[in-house]
C-alpha cells in the first residue's frame, strides 16, 4: 500500500482534546467531527486539509482520552495517515480500528517539514521525502493490520468476513 501526500507539521503532546476538542463529543456524525479537527490549535485547520495530507508529529500523539473521535475526525477529515516518534497505545489501537494508518518514526518526526510532499510505503516501512528525497524507516503495517485498513477499519472488515451488510 502507498500512501501520498503534503504534510501537516505538529508538535508533540497532542492529545485528543486538542485533535478534537470535548465540546463536540455529543455527536458521533463522522462529517461533524471532521469539521472541527484540531480546531483549537488552528480554527480553520479543517478547511485547509485536502484529502490525502498526512499529518507528521512528534512524541506522544493521541494521548489523553481514549475516544475514538480523534481519529475518526482525523480520517473524515480526509488525512490518510499520521507519522509520529509515538503514539498513545489506546489512540494506536483506535486509529487501525477504525482504518486509519498510522506510522512511527524518529527520523520522520524530526526531519519532515509543513508542506513536504511524502510517499509511505506501508509494506516496506519506508518514508520517502518527495520534497527532499530523504527516506527514512518506519515498522511495516503487518498483513492483517493493512486489511483492517482496507477494509474501511475492524467494524467493516468483520462485516465482510461474515459476509454481512448493513
Amino acid at each position: 500500500m502507498l500512501i501520498k501526500g503534503r504534510v501537516w507539521r505538529f508538535g508533540n503532546d497532542i492529545d485528543t482534546d486538542i485533535i478534537i476538542p470535548a465540546r463536540y463529543l455529543n455527536t458521533s456524525d463522522p462529517e461533524e467531527l471532521a469539521k472541527h479537527l484540531m480546531e483549537d490549535f488552528d480554527k480553520n485547520f479543517a478547511s485547509k486539509v485536502k484529502t490525502g495530507d498526512i499529518i507528521v508529529a512528534g512524541k506522544n500523539f493521541g494521548c489523553g482520552s481514549s475516544r475514538e473521535h480523534a481519529p475518526i475526525s482525523i480520517k473524515t477529515a480526509g488525512i490518510h495517515a499520521v507519522i509520529a516518534k509515538s503514539f498513545a497505545r489506546i489512540f494506536y489501537r483506535n486509529s487501525f480500528n477504525i482504518g486509519l494508518p498510522i506510522f512511527e518514526s524518529v527520523e520522520a518526526s524530526e526531519k519532515i517539514k509543513e508542506g513536504d510532499e511524502i510517499e509511505i510505503d506501508a509494506d516496506r516501512g519506508i518514508i520517502s521525502n518527495l520534497s527532499t528525497q530523504e527516506k527514512y524507516e518506519s515498522n511495516p503495517i503487518p498483513p492483517f493490520m493493512q486489511q483492517l485498513i482496507n477494509a474501511g477499519g475492524l467494524i467493516e472488515w468483520t462485516k465482510q468476513k461474515l459476509g454481512t451488510k448493513r
